[in-house]
C-alpha cells in the first residue's frame, strides 16, 4: 500500500542519523517562566535584512514555530551530513517569493521544490556564489532546511510517508527512555560521532566530558519542566561494566569541581548543584537535577547583561 505523505518532522529523521535534538517550541511557551526567558529570543533578528523578511514573509518564529527538530548524518552519508526541521504555521508562497527575492534559485525535484540558498559570503560579483544550503517550504506546516542533498532525501522521505525514526528506526529505537512531558531532548549514538580533542586550556571538567563521552555507546538528554523550573537528566550508556564505574567516578568529580568554580562566580549555583545526582545501573549512568526557576532567571538576567555591555 502506498504510505501518505506526512508532516510529522520525527517521521523525516533520516534513517542513518547519529544524533538528533528537539525543541519544543509550543510548549516552552506556556511555560510562564519560559515565556519570560524566551522574550528577548528575537532581539537579534529584529534588525535590517532579517526582519524585512520576517515581515514580507508574515513569519514570526516565536509564535509560528511549534517544533525544532535538527538531525546529524555520518560525514560520509550519501544524502547529506545534516537536517533541521520546523512544524508550526508558515505560509510557503510568501516565504518563497521573500527567499528568490534575496537571490535564492528555485529548483525542482521528482518529490517537490526547494530553493538553493546564496552564500553571501562568497563570489565576488564575477564568480557565481556557492550555496550556502538549501530550503523546502513543504506545507502550511513543515519547512525543512540542510545540504541539498538531505533536502531532496527529506522531500522522498515525506513523499514516502516517513523514515520509519518516529516508530523506532535507528536511533529512534531509544525514544521510549524520554519522557513524554520533556520539551528539550536529545539522543546520540556516541560511537558513531566524531572523536574530538579537547580545545587547548579547556578546564578539567571540559576535559572530563570529552573523556566520558568517549567511553560510552549511547547518550540521552532530556528537561522536563517542573513547577517554575526545569528536570535535567543525562544518561550515557554501555554494556560494560568497567566503563559504567568509570564514568561514574568521572561525574562525579566533573559536579565537584563545577561546585568549587561555583563558589567565587555563582554561589548561588553551589546549593543547586548539590542537588544534583549521579545513579548508575545495569545499562548506564545518569546525572540529573533540578534548576529552580529563579536560577534559572538569573543565568538569563546575567547572559543578558553580558550581552548588552558588548
Amino acid at each position: 500500500p502506498v504510505r501518505a505523505a506526512t508532516d510529522d518532522p520525527l517521521a523525516l529523521v533520516p534513517a542513518d542519523a547519529v544524533a538528533v535534538g528537539v525543541v519544543r517550541l509550543a510548549e516552552l511557551r506556556s511555560n510562564p517562566l519560559s515565556a519570560r526567558l524566551f522574550n528577548d529570543v528575537d532581539k537579534g533578528i529584529v534588525d535590517g535584512d532579517a526582519a524585512r523578511f520576517l515581515e514580507e514573509a508574515n513569519l514570526n518564529p516565536k509564535q509560528d514555530v511549534d517544533v525544532v527538530v535538527v538531525a546529524g548524518s555520518p560525514k560520509d552519508s550519501e544524502h547529506g551530513d545534516g537536517l533541521i526541521l520546523f512544524q508550526g504555521r508558515f505560509e510557503p508562497e510568501r516565504l518563497a517569493a521573500a527567499v528568490v527575492l534575496r537571490g535564492g534559485t528555485r529548483k525542482s525535484a521528482p518529490d517537490g521544490d526547494y530553493f538553493l540558498l546564496p552564500d553571501k559570503g562568497k563570489g565576488d560579483g564575477k564568480v557565481k556564489p556557492h550555496h550556502a544550503g538549501a530550503v523546502a517550504f513543504v506545507s502550511p506546516k513543515l519547512v525543512m532546511a540542510g545540504p541539498e542533498a538531505s533536502v531532496r532525501k527529506a522531500l522522498a522521505d515525506r513523499a514516502a510517508g516517513g523514515t520509519g525514526f518516529a516508530k523506532g528506526a535507528g536511533i529512534g529505537r531509544e525514544r521510549s527512555r524520554i519522557d513524554r512531558k520533556a520539551v528539550i531532548w536529545a539522543l546520540a549514538d556516541s560511537s558513531r560521532l566524531p572523536q574530538r580533542e579537547p580545545k587547548e586550556g579547556a578546564s578539567d571538567a571540559a576535559s572530563g566530558i570529552v573523556a566520558a563521552m568517549r567511553s560510552v555507546t549511547f547518550l540521552v538528554f532530556q528537561a522536563v519542566p517542573k513547577a517554575d523550573g526545569l528536570t535535567l537528566s543525562a544518561t550515557g550508556l554501555s554494556t560494560s561494566a568497567e566503563t559504567r564505574d568509570n564514568l561514574e567516578d568521572t561525574l562525579r568529580g566533573i559536579l565537584a569541581i563545577w561546585r568549587l568554580a561555583s563558589q567565587e562566580k555563582s554561589p548561588e549555583l553551589v546549593p543547586v548543584l548539590r542537588t544534583f545526582r549521579v545513579e548508575k545501573n545495569r545499562e548506564g549512568v545518569t546525572v540529573s537535577g533540578t534548576l529552580p526557576g529563579a536560577v534559572l532567571k538569573a543565568m538569563a538576567e546575567k547572559k543578558k547583561g553580558h550581552a548588552d555591555q558588548k
